[in-house]
């Protein structure tokens, strides 16, 4: 791993795979970090990928919270610049999802392709996030973690063996990268501009998912003009964590269709 020391913080990386190879670069969700793209990154066939962690989370630099979702895409943009990546698949989970959408719009010349996972153009309402926010500056992220994993992995969430991993990534989360990115999120509305996109997608729900459900990851497909939608079948909100194998299926399949292998 590698610290990218960008002009005002610090963005912990992990770069791998043959340096001629098709790039790919996977953007995690709220309250993970990059090691949640593991388990698929290992199935994968030989590709460049580029893993990062967003501002506020693993071992990236934490800001003072607010942060803006134009923040967290020009993030996303300057850390593909210092790799010199163009031309990437970008995976996109949730939060990250949010970010893909971003980059596409803003820098086509780094995107060739979308893979948008259990996200949507806007997620949930000012007022629910304001009132997660408050929760999580008054008594922390332990106070979120329950609800957290029910809404993520379903009704059946304590056991999934997907569980502890993703409740000991939201607990290591510092508070207030937690509160930042959720910032970010509750002050975004991507429907006009995700509207707009053309270039090729790849959308992918959970059958599982309660914090963004198919029919609303659904919707967004709908918006995106000749993209696939993929229902995974006992997934929740965070696949890459607890169908990995059927996550990296689908993906690969889909680098496959678009000639980026």
């Amino acid at each position: 791993m590698t610290l990218v020391w960008l002009d005002d913080l610090r963005l912990n990386a992990e770069i791998s795979g043959p340096e001629n190879a098709p790039p790919v670069v996977v953007i995690h969700a709220l309250g993970t970090n990059l090691s949640i793209w593991d388990a698929v990154v290992a199935r994968l066939p030989p590709l460049r990928v580029l893993r990062y962690d967003q501002r506020g989370h693993g071992k990236s630099d934490v800001p003072r919270p607010p942060y803006a979702m134009g923040t967290l895409v020009r993030d996303a943009e300057r850390i593909m610049d210092h790799f010199k990546l163009k031309d990437a698949v970008v995976v996109g989970l949730s939060a990250g999802g949010m970010v893909a959408q971003g980059l596409a719009v803003k820098r086509l010349d780094l995107v060739r392709g979308l893979v948008l996972s259990n996200t949507a153009p806007r997620i949930l309402t000012p007022e629910i996030w304001a009132d997660r926010i408050d929760l999580v500056r008054r008594d922390g992220l332990a106070a979120l973690s329950d609800a957290s994993m029910e809404r993520m992995l379903g009704r059946n969430w304590r056991d999934s063996p997907a569980m502890p991993a993703l409740r000991a990534m939201l607990l290591a989360t510092d508070p207030q990268g937690w509160m930042g990115v959720a910032a970010a999120v509750a002050g975004t509305d991507f429907y006009a501009t995700t509207a707009t996109l053309t270039l090729p997608t790849l959308v992918i729900a959970g059958s599982l998912d309660a914090a963004t459900p198919p029919d609303m990851v659904r919707e967004m497909a709908d918006l995106i003009r000749g993209s696939d939608f993929h229902l995974l079948r006992a997934a929740g909100h965070l696949p890459p964590a607890d169908q990995p194998e059927a996550f990296a299926a689908a993906l690969a399949t889909f680098l496959t269709r678009i000639g980026h292998r």
